[in-house]
């Protein structure tokens, strides 16, 4: 009975161990939903504009969203999870005020994430009209527009209330 008993203890512990091997193996190289969604974004805003002046931003995305927030610069790490409800990555503050930090969310999940310098990344978004909130918040139901610059070789999206 003793050896049937630790057999069995052994072999749940075993079975245990793979299982979660294989779990951690998936995770890490599964590419996460937000770093795909912001390199479509990337290649949409950078190939598909043309001569475009204004875009519908809900409508020319290339993933569903409902929510987008726009954190003021120099937003914390806590609060930006603070308000988008809980810690999906290691993510970093920002040090400028060149630097965008968006969060796009869909049903209360973070589904693209764009951080750091326009310059750097070929595009960016330009939202002001902070006052006195972290974040500016922006529905994707009240189908957003948004005005195209181009300063040399990068885009920027400029929302304006």
């Amino acid at each position: 009975m003793k050896v049937k008993k630790s057999y069995m203890m052994v072999s749940i512990i075993v079975v245990t161990l793979i299982l979660a091997s294989i779990i951690f193996v998936v995770s890490t190289f599964k590419e996460n939903i937000w770093g795909k969604n912001e390199r479509l974004l990337k290649n949409k805003i950078l190939f598909s504009l043309g001569s475009k002046e204004r875009i519908n931003l809900s409508e020319f995305t290339p993933f569903k969203w409902d929510i987008m927030y726009s954190f003021a610069p120099y937003t914390s790490k806590e609060k930006i999870y603070e308000t988008v409800g809980y810690k999906w990555d290691t993510i970093s503050e920002t040090v400028s005020e060149g630097m965008n930090q968006i969060v796009f969310m869909n049903d209360g999940d973070v589904v693209c994430y764009l951080y750091g310098y326009s310059e750097n990344n070929g595009y960016g978004f330009i939202i002001t009209n902070y006052q006195e909130e972290i974040a500016k918040k922006i529905y994707s139901i009240n189908k957003p527009n948004f005005n195209i610059k181009r300063y040399g070789k990068v885009i920027y999206l400029e929302y304006k209330d």
